[in-house]
């Protein structure tokens, strides 16, 4: 049996989510597909890890809280060789939301952001711009700004986005480059007031240009994004660090099925090479 230490912080408050709940149920669900699951505090995975044949990261909380210590784990597992999922090597969230500078600049279809006061004059014109830190989650540091007083403001290791009017958010769930399924936002003021969601062949198309972009051999993904009044979906972020899952209002059959393909994922890592030594050491 495959030894997995999951890293979750049970007692993490989060506005219109329970980690603990979810991280129970799929602990749980894990255990009953034939793995021996010992669940940790984030703060204690660096130390304990390496006597586990893997180590999955799910609901630990933003890492903007603990900081020094994600660091010197992922340093630690990338000395040791340690397999992690989702890999250390995530281009999305868990290098900072940089990377939407990145594919802005690549044309993706993202909503527009710079990281840099020269670059201001290239975001559209909007009644209000939203300003947060490249390193936030959870939408701590996030500014609403008007645009009369953009220039004011110091925008060093932050990043500025017009204020979409946005009809509303989806998010797409991904296990390694696998569809497993959607749910939306209808009303856009309340983002974690999750339902069904059948997405188009066209929409699937979009979520996977930044699946594949981001390129990593196993685990979980999120892709967030949001109708545009003229219709286009665009990107809000790539979770690839720890995304919440909303198992709870997905169907059961729709939550043991992500079970079974999360599985196979965390059977296929554990029996690939183990990654080069120093593979990601920052974040």
């Amino acid at each position: 049996m495959l030894r997995n230490l999951y890293v979750t912080d049970l007692g993490y408050e989060a506005a219109g989510r329970r980690y603990c709940d979810e991280d129970i149920w799929l602990s749980g669900r894990l255990r009953d597909r034939g793995f021996t699951v010992a669940l940790c505090h984030p703060l204690d995975a660096a130390s304990l890890m390496g006597d586990f044949d893997l180590v999955l990261v799910r609901n630990s909380g933003p890492v903007v809280h603990y900081r020094a210590a994600y660091d010197a784990f992922r340093a630690e597992a990338a000395a040791r060789r340690v397999r992690v999922v989702n890999p250390l090597t995530g281009r999305g969230d868990m290098a900072g939301k940089r990377y939407l500078v990145d594919l802005t600049r690549a044309g993706f279809p993202v909503i527009p952001t710079v990281d840099r006061a020269a670059d201001l004059a290239l975001l559209p014109d909007a009644a209000e711009y939203a300003v947060k830190p490249v390193d936030g989650a959870d939408s701590l540091g996030l500014a609403f700004v008007a645009r009369e007083d953009l220039a004011s403001v110091d925008i060093e290791g932050m990043l500025v986005q017009p204020r979409i009017p946005f009809r509303y958010e989806v998010s797409f769930y991904f296990v390694d480059q696998d569809f497993q399924y959607a749910l939306y936002a209808p009303d856009p003021a309340r983002r974690w007031a999750l339902t069904a969601y059948e997405p188009s062949g066209e929409d699937l198309a979009f979520a996977r240009r930044f699946t594949e972009w981001n390129a990593i051999g196993h685990g979980v993904q999120r892709v967030d994004a949001c109708r545009a009044p003229d219709g286009a979906l665009l990107l809000v972020e790539l979770e690839d660090l720890n995304p919440y899952l909303s198992l709870d209002l997905v169907d059961a059959s729709t939550r043991e099925a992500f079970t079974d393909r999360l599985a196979a994922s965390l059977h296929a890592a554990a029996a690939a090479p183990p990654p080069a030594a120093g593979h990601a050491v920052s974040g």
